[in-house]
């Protein structure tokens, strides 16, 4: 059973690790501004339109984003029935902590209670066993007609997984793979990103979760993705382990901050994104992305 979006079970546990809000660094390239120059830099003549809204140093609950997510399949779905012209639409964000279970899944991979959990838990209709999303981990939520690009699954799986492995590769100089049988991005036994989507006549929605900065206690909780015996990582967890990140001028790590990290990954992300599904980015405007109008985007 699927249960509705705004339902959740158990409640929220305010942990040590999670107290401290979270606030855009002062030069943070999250400003609607700073982040129009750059997206709409990111053009070709022969790209398709893509509509972008940028939240990407915004804690969005989940809930709310999901809802987003399900009204704009729900417009493109309506103009493909009218057989309307149908773009894509990509969403970047981050969330509260929150763990999330793909559909159908079971709870043997929750290390808790339901109604002891330590955050909400949503059950989603996108495949994959339960994970974890939180401050920290950049979330991209593709809204793509397939009909524009390849209607294969795997193909899309792969496309995305392609966008985390060139960031990785490109920016950090970190070498990343796909493991067989397996969704996913990694390095060595660590995950670094996860994938799970739901495909509704063509129309292909959730999408891959990147984790820069996360604290990574909470997916000790759970048995993330339901694999066993391997572990999750973060680019700031790698990055720790090399002696320099030259590529920005610093002689260590402590050098970029958890802001400044995030700013570095996310311009990446929309850069590879944009190469790999051959897409022009077009920055939308919200309303106001600390409540409920976050659903009716101007």
């Amino acid at each position: 059973m699927i249960l509705s979006t705004t339902h959740s079970f158990g409640s929220i546990l305010t942990l040590n690790h999670s107290t401290r809000p979270y606030t855009p660094h002062l030069n943070a390239v999250s400003k609607l501004s700073q982040a129009s120059l750059f997206i709409t830099s990111v053009t070709c003549k022969e790209k398709r339109l893509c509509e972008c809204f940028d939240l990407y140093n915004e804690l969005v609950p989940y809930g709310e984003a999901w809802s987003w997510q399900k009204s704009i399949v729900k417009g493109k779905k309506a103009l493909i029935q009218r057989n309307h012209s149908c773009s894509d639409t990509l969403i970047i964000l981050q969330h509260h902590p929150v763990y999330t279970l793909g559909n159908g899944r079971s709870e043997e991979y929750l290390n808790f209670e339901i109604i002891d959990a330590p955050y909400d838990v949503y059950r989603t209709e996108c495949g994959g066993e339960v994970t974890y999303h939180g401050p920290g981990q950049l979330v991209m939520y593709p809204i793509i007609n397939l009909r524009n690009h390849k209607m294969d699954l795997h193909w899309y799986l792969r496309e995305l997984e392609e966008v985390v492995i060139r960031v990785l590769s490109s920016t950090f100089s970190i070498k990343a793979s796909r493991l067989e049988g397996l969704t996913g991005v990694w390095i060595g036994d660590h995950k670094l990103a996860a994938m799970g989507i739901r495909v509704s006549q063509w129309i292909a929605y959730h999408g891959l979760a990147l984790n820069v900065t996360t604290d990574l206690s909470p997916f000790e909780l759970i048995v993330p993705c339901g694999i066993r015996n391997r572990n999750v990582g973060s680019i700031k967890g790698i990055l720790a382990e090399f002696s320099s990140f030259s590529q920005y001028g610093a002689s260590d790590n402590n050098s970029i901050d958890d802001f400044q990290l995030i700013d570095i990954t996310h311009n990446a992300l929309v850069r590879e994104f944009s190469e790999v599904f051959q897409l022009e980015l077009s920055l939308k405007p919200i309303k106001n992305c600390k409540t409920n109008a976050l659903l009716h985007p101007l």
